[in-house]
């Protein structure tokens, strides 16, 4: 337990660029292979190879050096899956891992490693989007069922190296975007090779890969920590554009946003160093939440026990909820507990071991 403790403290050290002083490196390349992050100590491995062994140098290397074969890969996946949708007048949104692989410079695409290529349409062109991609040998392997508040589906053939996954709205519930505008409003066009596609602007891309992390993935409820996320909202606030703190606030709506998206700051500036305005992690509740964080990331019995936190912002999420998902139905009282299936649900998750969580 003290080592898988002390492992996270040393891996967040070694992605930041600091010496290496008392790694154990079995658990600390252990932890990176379960965050996924193994590939981004790359840079870490470059700047102490005189001090490292051959040992450890040579297995982050090698990871790396295979990390860039598949994303070169997926690059050229994304470029035919891209340019069949242009024929048929779609112009797509690359979403997190694919919009890193289309505006990362060619000598950083190995740092980020990705099992899927995550694009969205517009709800009109997504039937089209589908037989576009059909039309090119995809087959698809899930789609959610008409009921369901999300629609995406997932696409593969065989000779790919990873999954297309369809959506149709950006990740998480809608009620977070609604104050947002049209997508659009907030996107850039870039060209993709022979094809056209849509960038989210910096401080998007970073707030939607937030909102994924703490609600589609139900990371703020479970209590995780996304070390992979953390490590790619560091380098788009390193880039030359870098983030807009000020305009990622003014995006920020409702005190449950507020407390989830504080959250990962809070864990942003503690984990990785990022400068991030003392107004955005100051709060009482992103401070508890990020404590949690730490706490079942560095001794996991500690998960179930802190399932109760949740109870922190339930009152908030039930207030978003009435207003905005069932205006006209029953309504649940805001501090009343969780349904049984919820329950169960969030209980089964947290005892699950999920690939990129700690």
């Amino acid at each position: 337990m003290a080592r898988h403790s002390a492992a996270l403290t040393s891996l967040c050290n070694c992605l930041q660029g600091m010496p290496p002083v008392d790694v154990e490196w079995t658990s600390v390349i252990g932890l990176a292979n379960q965050t996924l992050t193994t590939p981004a100590l790359i840079d870490f491995v470059d700047k102490f190879a005189p001090v490292l062994s051959e040992d450890v140098c040579g297995y982050i290397r090698q990871i790396h050096g295979r990390n860039v074969l598949r994303n070169n890969r997926l690059v050229a996946q994304l470029e035919e899956a891209v340019v069949a949708m242009n024929d048929l007048g779609i112009t797509p949104i690359m979403l997190k891992g694919a919009s890193t692989l289309v505006t990362a410079p060619e000598e950083r695409r190995g740092v980020r490693l990705m099992s899927d290529l995550d694009i969205m349409v517009m709800p009109d062109e997504a039937r089209m989007a589908v037989s576009a991609l059909c039309a090119i040998g995809y087959d698809v392997d899930y789609e959610t069922p008409p009921e369901s508040h999300r629609w995406h589906v997932e696409l593969n053939r065989s000779q790919d190296v990873g999954t297309i996954d369809l959506q149709r709205a950006a990740p998480g519930p809608a009620y977070l975007y609604q104050s947002f505008g049209h997508p659009l409003n907030h996107c850039v066009p870039a060209p993709l090779g022979r094809g056209r596609v849509y960038i989210p602007a910096p401080t998007y891309r970073a707030l939607m890969l937030i909102i994924h992390d703490q609600f589609q993935d139900y990371g703020y409820w479970l209590g995780d920590l996304d070390l992979r996320h953390l490590v790619e909202l560091r380098d788009m606030s390193n880039s030359a554009e870098g983030l807009d703190w000020k305009e990622l606030a003014s995006l920020v709506s409702g005190e449950l946003m507020k407390n989830a998206v504080e959250t990962q700051l809070f864990a942003l500036a503690e984990l990785l160093g990022v400068e991030i305005p003392q107004e955005l992690r100051s709060r009482l509740i992103p401070r508890l939440q990020f404590m949690r964080q730490l706490m079942q990331a560095r001794f996991p019995a500690t998960r179930v026990p802190f399932l109760a936190m949740m109870m922190l912002d339930l009152g908030n999420y039930r207030k978003v909820a009435n207003d905005t998902i069932q205006p006209t139905a029953r309504r649940r009282g805001l501090w009343s507990l969780p349904r049984m299936g919820t329950l169960q649900f969030l209980l089964k998750a947290a005892v699950a071991v999920r690939a990129g969580k700690a």
